[in-house]
């Protein structure tokens, strides 16, 4: 089977990185397409990046020219590791042109529809994707987002507990 072709916005920082590190050995996607700034442009991830995590960097992306976010990808996927005051113009603009963007950032967060997706506990709300794609004009792409860093964990917490007891009140 081949893997999914995935780009990743902001990949130069720490969530970028962090977007690298999860991603390496993935069963199903592969990394073919790195975006950060113009100061990146041109360079491979290994001379653009500073790695700032606590495991080395993946081999298998120290050698990808980064591009920006001008640049033509060749991807299916884009994951968002965009600062929020530029990731609303420039998910949007991706998700128009057919990307799925799937993003970390809060530009979308308060948006009717668009998914706040965290899948182990709300795999339905992918559901409102077809009313984005209507109300948003379009045709292949979309825009998932997630909830902050500290609602994730809560809300996986409160889910399992929800399945085996019954939640009244959370303080």
């Amino acid at each position: 089977m081949d893997k999914i072709k995935v780009g990743i916005l902001g990949a130069t920082g720490i969530v970028g990185q962090r977007f690298v590190q999860l991603l390496e050995n993935h069963p199903w996607f592969e990394i073919s397409e790195l975006v950060a700034s113009e100061q990146s442009a041109g360079k491979n991830y290994a001379q653009a990046c500073k790695w700032q995590l606590p495991t080395p960097m993946p081999e298998g992306v120290k050698s990808i020219n980064v591009k920006t976010l001008n640049d033509d990808l060749h991807c299916r996927i884009l994951f968002s590791a965009l600062n929020s005051t530029v990731a609303g113009k420039v998910e949007a603009k991706f998700a128009a042109s057919g990307f799925a963007v799937i993003s970390n950032a809060s530009a979308f967060r308060m948006e009717d529809d668009v998914p706040l997706l965290i899948p182990e506990v709300n795999p339905e709300h992918l559901n409102i994707l077809s009313i984005q794609k209507k109300n948003r004009g379009f045709s292949n792409g979309f825009i998932v987002t997630n909830p902050n860093c500290s609602t994730i964990p809560l809300a996986m917490i409160l889910h399992a507990l929800e399945q085996n007891f019954s939640v009244k009140k959370v303080i």
